[in-house]
């Protein structure tokens, strides 16, 4: 399932799930030039390279999606962090994509850090990164999660390596099918240091409105999303897995000042609607958290 992501053999805005990577670094990259920025990632620019600015010009007409993932990425920082401090000795970031915290994030440096992803992917990451260093033990591993055999010899060794391991799935789940979703749950819970799972995840409802409004091209392209976590966190409860700490997108935007464009609207018009249009709307959820073992 690997692909080239440099922009040779891409018919549409996005061909292979790892053109999403591209997508965010752009967003991340716009982030770290303002003045108030959240974060700064020094790297973001040139992983997004010329290919990112194309995908996100294609599906971020008006800045979009900027506000979520900008908003996801710094939650997300703040939550490792957390971890980290709660006393976890590995992380294991799946699909990690262009992701660069082991480089910017204040990690110490006995801290064992893994990234999985695709062989295409970790070549052009090591590339634009060759003369960067991280800030703790940085592993990579080329394969293909839905290789399952495989995946699960790769996770009993980390099992048996590592004490307190923090698993990473940002922005995976929602291209996977709810079979699949399942199946990673339970090898995740099957390694007994895997102790901790930060996930982002979509309602049902709010990933069907996308489907049909902003991202068309994620109903019917090469690449689609699918799962949408009925229930939020509670989800998955029946893998062995409850909440330790729950945030809400929208929430942390206007937390962190970074909400959606004309949120103001979408609020004014929330106070004047129908109870049965604000129930509906109140179910529009993006939740990102991190799970412990039950």
């Amino acid at each position: 399932m690997s692909a080239p992501i440099d922009g040779t053999g891409h018919p549409g805005p996005v061909s292979h799930v790892s053109d999403t990577a591209l997508w965010v670094a752009v967003h991340r990259a716009t982030e770290s030039k303002r003045k108030d920025a959240l974060f700064h990632d020094p790297y973001a620019e040139r992983l997004a390279g010329e290919r990112g600015k194309e995908i996100a010009g294609q599906l971020d007409r008006g800045q979009g999606s900027a506000w979520s993932i900008i908003t996801r990425t710094a939650v997300l920082d703040d939550l490792i962090m957390n971890a980290v401090r709660d006393g976890a000795d590995a992380i294991l970031n799946l699909t990690a994509g262009l992701d660069t915290r082991p480089y910017r994030l204040s990690l110490p440096s006995s801290l064992r850090w893994v990234e999985v992803d695709f062989p295409d992917m970790i070549a052009y990451k090591e590339s634009r990164l060759a003369d960067a260093s991280p800030r703790c033990a940085l592993e990579r591993i080329a394969l293909d999660l839905t290789d399952r055999p495989a995946r699960q010899r790769l996770f009993a060794r980390l099992n048996e390596e590592n004490d307190q391991l923090l698993v990473i799935t940002e922005g995976l789940l929602i291209y996977l099918t709810q079979y699949d979703v399942a199946a990673l749950a339970e090898d995740l819970h099957a390694m007994p240091h895997f102790r901790r799972w930060i996930v982002d995840v979509l309602t049902p409802e709010l990933l069907e409105w996308l489907l049909k409004s902003h991202f068309k091209t994620f109903a019917t392209g090469s690449v689609q999303m699918r799962f949408g976590a009925p229930g939020g966190p509670a989800y998955f409860e029946q893998f062995g897995w409850r909440a330790h700490t729950v945030r809400k997108i929208t929430l942390e935007s206007r937390r962190l000042k970074r909400q959606m464009p004309r949120a103001w609207l979408f609020k004014l018009l929330a106070s004047i609607s129908p109870k049965h249009v604000r129930e509906r709307f109140s179910k529009f959820e993006t939740y990102l958290f991190m799970l412990q073992r039950a």
